[in-house]
């Protein structure tokens, strides 16, 4: 027996065990195997269990299900993993497992064998006799998987090996000294305080100095006696033309009509140059998009879209941080409510996904020198801390949490508008359908942002305005009678807006209630001279005739220059002659002389008044329109008003006689 326990295994992570109840394959074995000595997770090797399988009880904990294998079967994986891992030709550099047997508990004929192998600091390839092509295939551990080694990966696994230099300084053959523009180099020199004007600018491109000590020489040769060739990051910065050498050295930057990219209007421009030109042109043009909102009815009167640090930081890191050997672009995409920004490859495999969601990741560099080199430049923060400060920006301006999305072929850095941007997008094309006479739409539209900002005062204009035109008022009424609203927070202006729609229902108790709540909260603040107007309209649809002259009255005491408005005058007449009409209702109705001459008498007073205000507002009418409404009033006033005032005093001179 040995020390190793098949129950202790079945704790492990899943990473480090690979359980086969059966082995059918021998070459899933080495594959396996190999997976485990390259140790891509660093884990420091793995243990493959044959025989035996993980599963769980009736509580739910691990247990271990033991099959085994006969001896004779044993001793051919045996044979067959030892044969294959010591042979160069087929694993390389070759791999010496090591073997365990576990008797089986209740079967002393069957054992368990175990296979422990250790990680290696070398990079070792299995070429299986399965394959057509013969080529030697690199695999590796990704969580419970084996898997072969493609693509970025492949490249992390060697980089990790130190059997391959990081993209950005290994030395392009193809590319030449004359592939570098000299005049880049001593204008971003000099710009990073690193030019010396004594030294020529070909002391600079060399193979063995230095611009600076975290940046390595700008070229470098290929062999002994070879030719200078420039770096890869030596082209993405100081070359004549990057995409010659990158093909996806390049970013496209867009911007659609609306929320998503169903509407075939949009506005792309594809940026090319060195990567500083690019990260420079793309920071200019969404710092237009950097907008502000101006509302002086919230605290924050001046609001920015989008704040232009957290743009900065998200291009910066799309470009600096991005895998070149994906040959795709960096993409921009600016829509009505986000800004989308799109950096191919995956995520650095050293940095976890939930920490760089957070902005809470180790700082990792894939190309180190453009991360100095934008450092230097100003463009970039010291210590990777881009993501930690978008969503600082972000949050301090009020804007909602940034979103990260990570695959292995892109990380998309989403930043939502304000919402008030967003509000005032929807607020304008609502207004747009309304002039074109597309109701329901903007109907839809309002009552989405009411449903979000039930005290955005334009929302809530435009809604009574809609639903006026729709002649359905009720919408009104059942949004703003439903809700737990404080009217106090409504400016007065917008109150009587509202109080105006609901006076459009007829024989509604329940709007009529809330119309006249609505307008004593309103006269209670301060109203523009329009809504003062509305607020007399209004109280006289609803058949508050005294309110309305109470209303004239104590409105004109507060401002004077109203004692000459027209309409308002002429509201307050009309209100006088209703409360005459009612005078002379009650004289007609009641018996009792006190009350029938105090009706007369109250009679007589509206009508004078009212002859009196609405021959003011007749003096002081603006339009002709309004002279003839006035008018008309005035004549009433003569034919069926005064008759009942001249009759009853001839009845009173004649009971004197």
């Amino acid at each position: 027996m040995n020390d190793i326990s098949l129950t202790e295994l079945s704790t492990r992570e899943s990473a480090i065990v690979e359980w086969k109840k059966n082995v059918a394959d021998e070459r899933k074995l080495i594959e396996t195997i190999v997976a485990f000595t390259n140790d891509f997770l660093n884990l420091g090797g793995g243990y493959i269990v044959c025989g035996a399988s993980e599963a769980t009880d009736s509580n739910g904990f691990k247990i271990v299900e033991y099959v085994g294998l006969t001896g004779i079967r044993l001793e051919e994986i045996k044979k067959y993993v030892a044969n294959t891992c010591y042979n160069p030709n087929i694993v390389n550099p070759p791999i010496i497992p090591k073997f365990d047997e576990i008797t089986l508990p209740e079967d002393a004929s069957k054992k368990v064998l175990v296979i422990t192998i250790d990680a290696t600091n070398n990079a070792h390839t299995y070429k299986a006799e399965y394959d057509d092509i013969k080529k030697p295939r690199y695999f590796v551990r990704t969580d419970s998987n084996t898997r072969e080694a493609n693509n970025g990966i492949l490249r992390e696994l060697l980089r990790r090996k130190e059997k391959l230099e990081y993209w950005d300084k290994q030395i392009n053959a193809k590319a030449f000294l004359t592939d570098i523009d000299e005049l880049a180099v001593r204008a971003y020199l000099q710009e990073m305080n690193l030019w010396t004007p004594n030294k020529a600018i070909s002391d600079y491109i060399s193979e063995k100095e230095k611009i600076e000590q975290f940046i390595p020489p700008l070229v470098g040769k290929l062999g002994v006696g070879k030719e200078l060739h420039p770096k890869n990051f030596t082209l993405a910065i100081f070359g004549k033309s990057p995409i010659d050498f990158c093909a996806g050295a390049y970013a496209i930057f867009t911007i659609f009509d609306g929320e998503d990219k169903s509407k075939q209007h949009a506005e792309s421009q594809w940026i090319t140059g060195s990567v500083i030109e690019q990260a420079k042109k793309l920071i200019e043009l969404l710092n237009v998009e950097s907008t502000i909102a101006i509302d002086k009815g919230t605290e924050n009167a001046n609001q920015i879209k989008y704040p232009k640090i957290a743009l900065k930081e998200a291009v910066v890191n799309a470009i600096v941080h991005r895998d070149y050997e994906v040959e795709q672009p960096v993409r921009i995409e600016v829509y009505n409510n986000r800004v989308e920004i799109h950096s191919p490859g995956g995520l650095p495999f050293s940095l976890d996904k939930e920490a760089f969601i957070k902005g809470k990741a180790s700082a990792y560099w894939r190309n180190q020198t453009f991360a100095r080199i934008f450092q230097k430049l100003n463009l970039a923060q010291h210590n990777g801390t881009g993501i930690e400060r978008i969503i600082s920006a972000m949050k301090e301006e009020g804007c909602p949490e940034p979103i990260f999305e990570v695959t292995d072929f892109q990380v998309i850095c989403t930043l939502p508008a304000h919402p008030r941007h967003v509000i005032m997008k929807q607020l304008s094309e609502a207004e747009s359908e309304i002039v074109i006479q597309k109701y329901p739409s903007a109907y839809k539209k309002l009552a989405e942002i009411l449903e979000k900002d039930i005290y955005n005062y334009r929302a809530i204009e435009l809604f009574c305005n809609v639903n006026n035109l729709l002649g359905t008022p009720e919408n009104v009424l059942k949004t703003f009678n439903s809700k737990n609203i404080n009217f106090q927070q409504i400016r007065p202006n917008t109150l009587v807006i509202i109080s105006e729609s609901l006076s459009l229902l007829k024989k509604n108790t329940e709007a009529e209630n809330l119309s006249k709540k609505l307008l004593n909260i309103a006269m209670s603040g301060r109203l523009e001279e329009q809504q003062i107007i509305k607020v007399a309209h209004t109280l006289e649809k609803l058949g508050y005739a005294k309110e309305v002259v109470d209303f004239v009255d104590k409105t004109v005491l507060q401002y004077t220059a109203l004692s000459t408005n027209s309409p308002l005058l002429r509201y307050k007449g009309r209100s006088l002659i209703d409360l005459a009409k009612i005078c002379k209702a009650s004289f007609f109705e009641n018996k009792n002389t006190r009350i029938k001459e105090k009706a007369k008498a109250d009679f007589e007073k509206y009508i004078t008044e009212a002859q009196k205000t609405l021959s003011i507002a007749y003096e002081n009418a603006e339009s002709g329109i309004d002279k003839d409404f006035v008018t008309k009033a005035l004549e009433y006033i003569e034919t069926d008003m005064m008759p009942f005032l001249n009759k009853s005093s001839k009845k009173k001179n004649m009971s004197k006689n």
